[in-house]
């Protein structure tokens, strides 16, 4: 798709706008990622080679998605293919809604009005009518930009809904809005079969697990002195030990539990520091409502470091204290996925996990770390692992070579070849549009 520059007097908002992209080299993840699945990876590129794959979310930077996608759109076009990325169009309003509707699929009552379905609706159209129709496969990421599909403004694509969350119990009255909206793509993704509404179950469903990047700014090594300084360049005092949740200050992510577990892990490991490292991502308003209220909660805590994307914390920074943490942390109470935890442990460092979502996929059967459901469960598996090393080296090794068989980006990549290769050759693949019930 050209990239044409807008015409005078036309408002910023009226292109989808694309995101540039560094190059990725499969070749480049030789003795990193498993060999067999470079070579699947491969044998499926070989199969679409040549197609334009478009995929659009709604953000650019500051959630994981967009990590996900910086990664995999270079290593799709190394492969042959025409793989580009674009964000919808920016507006306060609509992101207002999106947030409401985000939480609403995870569980929470939203009560959305018939204005915030028309400012959804509108938006929606607004963006689907910049796409053309040049693509062979739309690939659509949650639920913000789900309603590109309803105009049909691609009708020579299959498109394919991504949903990072879990929206297993959804509010209903905001899943009858949704859903005819979702009924109308050809194939849905989400990180286990069990986060789909129950509606959505049949051969149109795919389950394809996130992954990271171990060559991205915020998992490649790092040395050992440049890691340490810039933890301490933060405040942190290397000498103590100290817990980090990397995470968005999200309610589902727990920030004031988490203070909470090291409140009460303090009492028994004393001088115990915490850092609460998050990025504030641009569809997310009520980001800055939590943090205010973490803050508010910390304010006499001097050991308790609040960091974010805002005061100069990056994927360097992140990496940095992934790696010279103690312990990594996610407390979360609802989670799709949840990248840090790999992240955590490709660094070797143990987790201790909020027993929800995509989280347990990753630590497994406590193999990489320890998984959790209350706060004095949290605070004790700090505990646990902080007063036996042994213990917390074995999950960290344990933990990296996890990450290393089922959560690189290179196994993604494959999944998703593997998707659009049956979708596009017609073969055992979802159901397209023209086949609904």
């Amino acid at each position: 798709m050209a990239n044409a520059a807008p015409a005078a007097g036309v408002a910023r908002d009226t292109t989808l706008q694309p995101v540039a992209v560094a190059p990725r080299r499969w070749e480049d993840y030789r003795g990193i990622a498993p060999d067999d699945i470079l070579e699947d990876a491969a044998e499926q590129g070989r199969a679409v080679r040549g197609a334009r794959i478009l995929h659009v979310n709604a953000t650019a930077y500051g959630g994981g998605v967009a990590e996900l996608l910086a990664s995999e759109i270079g290593l799709l076009c190394d492969l042959g293919i025409q793989a580009e990325w674009r964000v919808i169009c920016p507006d306060a309003a609509f992101f207002k809604v999106t947030k409401q509707i985000h939480n609403a699929m995870q569980g929470t009552a939203a009560g959305l009005t018939n204005t915030d379905h028309a400012v959804y609706l509108e938006r929606n159209a607004h963006c689907a009518a910049m796409l053309g129709n040049e693509w062979d496969v739309v690939v659509v990421h949650d639920p913000q930009p789900a309603a590109l599909r309803v105009d049909d403004p691609a009708p020579n694509a299959h498109w394919i809904w991504r949903c990072h969350i879990d929206t297993s119990t959804p509010d209903l009255d905001v899943w009858a809005f949704l859903r005819p909206v979702v009924a109308a793509y050809d194939a849905y993704v989400f990180t286990l079969a069990a986060f789909a509404p129950a509606e959505l179950a049949g051969d149109r469903l795919a389950a394809i697990a996130p992954a990271i990047d171990p060559l991205s700014t915020k998992n490649r090594s790092l040395p050992r002195f440049l890691a340490r300084s810039t933890v301490a360049a933060t405040g942190i005092d290397l000498a103590r030990p100290l817990v980090v949740q990397v995470s968005r200050f999200d309610p589902w992510k727990d920030p004031l539990g988490v203070v909470e577990a090291w409140r009460l892990a303090r009492e028994q490991v004393p001088g115990l520091q915490l850092a609460l490292v998050g990025a504030m991502a641009d569809d997310d308003p009520e980001g800055w409502q939590v943090y205010e209220l973490a803050r508010e909660a910390t304010a006499s805590e001097p050991d308790c470091h609040l960091l974010t994307n805002q005061t100069g914390i990056g994927s360097l920074e992140v990496n940095a204290f992934q790696r010279e943490a103690d312990v990594a942390v996610q407390k979360s109470l609802r989670e799709g996925f949840g990248l840090t935890v790999s992240e955590a442990l490709w660094k070797e460092t143990p987790v201790v996990g909020g027993n929800a979502g995509g989280i347990p996929l990753q630590i497994g059967a406590n193999e990489a770390g320890l998984l959790v459901d209350t706060v004095e469960e949290c605070a004790a598996a700090i505990v646990a692992l902080l007063e036996d090393e042994v213990l917390a080296e074995q999950k960290g090794r344990a933990g990296r070579e996890r990450v290393r068989r089922e959560f690189l980006t290179p196994r993604l990549a494959r999944d998703d070849l593997a998707l659009y290769a049956r979708l596009l050759n017609g073969g055992d693949r979802p159901r397209g549009a023209g086949e609904r019930d």
